[in-house]
Parts: structure tokens; sequence; C-alpha cells
């Protein structure tokens, strides 16, 4: 069962991390393996959805429900597809000067043996894509920071 937890200190408010994470529907344009995404429903307290991904020519899909608290925390809740279980969390705090402390925790194990033992080895390089890829986006989105 792969788990990760991850702090990082980024010079973009908590506001700013919280809406690129809360921004599900643009997932495909940066994040690597996922292949395509359906917003069943989207407010400012809840999210809906259902995420294909793919590696290695191989393709799942799974549903989600993303928890929102505007602007400190994200939750996601699974709901069902290839995972015996997925946790995701984000925390958003303001840092004094400037900028935010990410929290990051992910906990989750698949069903299929196949899936499972790649994820095993590739779980550390493909969270520390995903992880950049996030970093990118805001870089994109919000500016480099001087």
């Amino acid at each position: 069962m792969p788990r990760h937890h991850e702090t990082r200190e980024l010079p973009y408010s908590a506001e700013q991390m919280f809406a690129l994470v809360t921004d599900i529907a643009r997932y495909p344009e940066f994040l690597p393996w996922v292949v395509a995404l359906r917003v069943r429903s989207d407010n400012e307290i809840e999210a809906v959805a259902d995420m294909i991904v793919g590696f290695k020519g191989l393709r799942e899909s799974f549903s989600c429900r993303v928890e929102k608290r505007r602007p400190s925390h994200v939750a996601v809740h699974y709901i069902d597809g290839p995972m015996r279980h997925l946790d995701n969390e984000w925390h958003f705090t303001p840092l004094d000067g400037g900028g935010c402390r990410v929290d990051f925790m992910v906990d989750f194990s698949f069903r299929n043996r196949l899936f499972e033992t790649l994820a095993g080895q590739m779980f550390d390089k493909a969270l520390r894509r995903m992880i950049a890829a996030f970093e990118e986006r805001a870089a994109a989105l919000y500016g480099v920071a001087a």
C-alpha cells in the first residue's frame, strides 16, 4: 500500500494553491497519466469526477469526491474503480512574509495485483513527477517567484 506525506514551502498564496488543486477539470492539461476527466458536479464545497489514468498501455477509470474547504484544505474521497482505497489530502497554510506551506498526503492500494506491483515499483518517481507538475502549473499560472 503506497503511502506518502510531503511538505513544501511555495511562493504562492494558500488561495492560489487551493484554486489550482480544486480546478480538477484542467488536470488532463498538466498532470502526467491523466488521460481524461469528466466532472459530474462541482460547487464551492464539493466536486465529483470520473478520471481515466493510463500508464504503459494500461488504463483504468475511477470516481472520486473532492471535498473543498477554501482556502486551507482539499480532501479526495474514493468512490469506485480499480482501487481498494484512496485517501488524498492537501493542506495550505499561509507563511509569514508570503507564500504558503503545502502539506500533501496520499495513501492508496489497488485491487489489481499488476497495478499494485507497478505502483509499488514506480510510486516514488511517479509521485515526484506529479508534485513537480503541480509546482510547474503554479509557476505557469502565477509566475515564477523571484
